[in-house]
């Protein structure tokens, strides 16, 4: 939560400086305790439609102890969905015209799954940039994942995304490239964030978009914003994940190449698998090879030897982060989720980067 500047310390303008939530006190006459309403455009296929409800709620959830969350899931009906999953949609998701109609103080929207390289060619595409072009006009922030950030990167900046040789896949080490803004307050300069992508936008991009990249590693950039610095987040990486989200990816792409579904046995994960768990995972390839020699059952996956090798390194900054752009959010909006800000905010320049 912020701190008021409520007489002239010099120290109150130094730390507004640095990055740290500072209010001028007509702003926090202004402020109240009050609940946030936060829509996520879940995208995901079946298999991880809840599990990416849990993960974002849970960021959400734990990012701000005053404020209350009502949390509205929603998503387009141009996604295939079996009978289980629209189910679920059916009972528990609003619409977009009922989020649409009621209004929202945040906005995330995930990734999804693809087929062929041309985003514009995907089923949804048309859908999800009128709920893009809605968002730019009527949601103070939009935090976009993975795939999404490519989509606003194309539809919006003209930038496409580009195929890399091989998938970037793994926990990859990044380090902070403008330590003074708000949402990095109080981040680690350096910290972890897993990814999971065949492609990849690159700072040059951002950077001719007239966005602003925050962190970046060796994988290229994964944290950026929309030129006024609030107004769009976008990540490339998946923060949001759960200790073992990648260890469930790598088994599907096992279990993929067991059925005869891919020539290759699939790599290990960098940075993921400690010295141990590779060694299970040896001696599983060795006996899934043995088995189909001999025309014999195939055994199971050992998750549960693996799951106890696995080490999250990157939970801490990623509550930090939403953390940050939570409170940003709350300081900013109106109590109407109807309006964009409360009186006195500049819609293009909500967190006042220009003074700085």
């Amino acid at each position: 939560m912020p701190i008021v500047a409520h007489n002239a310390l010099p120290t109150f303008e130094r730390l507004r400086r640095e990055g740290v939530n500072v209010l001028p006190p007509d702003r926090a006459l202004h402020q109240d305790i009050r609940e946030l309403h936060v829509g996520l455009l879940n995208m995901m296929p079946d298999k991880a439609l809840a599990a990416t409800e849990r993960q974002f709620f849970r960021l959400v959830g734990d990012s701000n102890p005053i404020a209350q969350f009502y949390m509205h899931p929603f998503t387009l009906p141009q996604l295939a969905r079996g009978d289980a999953a629209q189910a679920h949609i059916d009972r528990y998701y609003d619409t977009f015209e009922q989020v649409r109609e009621q209004g929202l103080d945040a906005l995330i929207i995930t990734g999804a799954n693809v087929v062929g390289p041309s985003l514009a060619e995907q089923p949804f595409w048309r859908p999800l940039i009128d709920v893009i072009d809605w968002a730019f006009e009527q949601v103070p922030s939009t935090l976009c994942s993975c795939l999404a950030t490519h989509a606003v990167l194309e539809f919006r900046y003209g930038q496409r995304r580009v195929l890399r040789p091989t998938k970037t896949w793994g926990v990859f080490r990044h380090r902070l490239i403008d330590k003074t803004h708000p949402l990095v307050y109080d981040v680690n300069t350096r910290f972890d964030v897993p990814h999971s992508r065949w492609n990849d936008v690159s700072r040059a991009q951002f950077e001719m978009a007239g966005l602003r990249v925050l962190a970046e590693g060796e994988v290229g950039v994964h944290l950026a914003t929309s030129p006024d610095g609030f107004r769009f987040v976008f990540f490339q990486g998946h923060p949001e994940y759960d200790t073992i989200s990648l260890l469930k990816e790598y088994k599907r792409e096992v279990v993929r190449y067991a059925k005869g579904e891919l020539s290759n046995y699939p790599p290990f994960i960098d940075n993921y698998f400690s010295a141990r768990n590779q060694a299970i995972l040896r001696e599983y390839r060795r006996g899934l090879g043995q088995a189909a020699s001999a025309e014999q059952e195939i055994a199971e996956f050992p998750d549960d030897l693996l799951i106890l090798g696995l080490d999250n390194t990157w939970r801490d900054t990623a509550h930090a982060v939403v953390g940050n752009w939570m409170g940003l959010v709350y300081q900013t909006t109106h109590r109407d989720p109807r309006k964009l800000f409360m009186d006195g905010v500049d819609p293009n320049d909500p967190l006042q980067l220009g003074r700085r």
